[in-house]
């Protein structure tokens, strides 16, 4: 149970599938909103007020792949994806496009309840540190204050779980860090994620952040042991 009452915004066009989901988050306390087509403008305006979107790929009125990246590219509330795709290179492409994590039905309901409490408690005391510093490498800055990144003034859009790596390993920068080690302090004692999953967000945050990802300047791979900031 959450300390105070969240908001849930459904994109799902299976009527029985978004009213069980509906039904087992009202029972855990929480508002829920569904939108049934997928449809931009209006997904959109939803968005607005919600803590936490779970979003279906297969809409009448869109892809939800399409809405995953105009949701993050404007809001940085943690997004679950749930979908009858399970091959790999739809979870892949979810996560890259900045879902912050991928279910596929058929699926527990208790199970999409505890991974909705798991992000919205990390989103939380993401943003609920009150850090008053930054962290300066390079062209590089990471305020903390703001929770933004920055790179020769230019405002670098992370998804929480990027920036989350990001501030580990910079906050610690030059110790290397292994894939468990990352997801272990990360991911912290909700242990709903792959950890297979860490490359994938260290891809994306060098597709972000490095000029040239193939040869990065920031964070640097240590073959066989794992990865630390330079």
């Amino acid at each position: 149970m959450v300390s105070r009452m969240k908001k849930i915004l459904i994109i799902e066009d299976d009527k029985s599938i978004a009213m069980l989901e509906k039904d087992y988050l009202e029972i855990n306390d929480f508002e829920v909103v569904i939108e049934d087509k997928g449809q931009e403008d209006k997904v959109m305006e939803l968005v607005k007020d919600a803590n936490l979107v779970i979003l279906d790929l297969m809409l009448p009125q869109n892809d939800g792949f399409h809405l995953c990246k105009l949701i993050r590219a404007k809001y940085e509330i943690p997004i679950i994806i749930i979908s009858a795709k399970d091959s790999d290179f739809d979870k892949v492409r979810g996560l890259g496009l900045g879902a912050d994590d991928y279910m596929t039905k058929p699926f527990s309901p208790n199970e999409l309840i505890a991974r909705v409490k798991a992000n919205i408690n990390r989103y939380d005391r993401l943003t609920s540190k009150n850090e008053i510093d930054t962290i300066e490498v390079k062209s590089m800055i990471i305020d903390r204050t703001r929770k933004k990144v920055s790179i020769d003034n230019r405002e670098i859009v992370l998804t929480p779980k990027e920036y989350q790596i990001l501030v580990l390993l910079f906050e610690n920068r030059g110790r290397i860090f292994s894939k468990e080690d990352i997801f272990n302090k990360i991911w912290n004692e909700d242990s709903f994620g792959d950890i297979n999953t860490i490359s994938v967000h260290i891809r994306r945050i060098r597709e972000k952040l490095e000029k040239d990802p193939s040869n990065p300047e920031y964070i640097e791979t240590i073959w066989g042991v794992g990865y630390r900031g330079n």
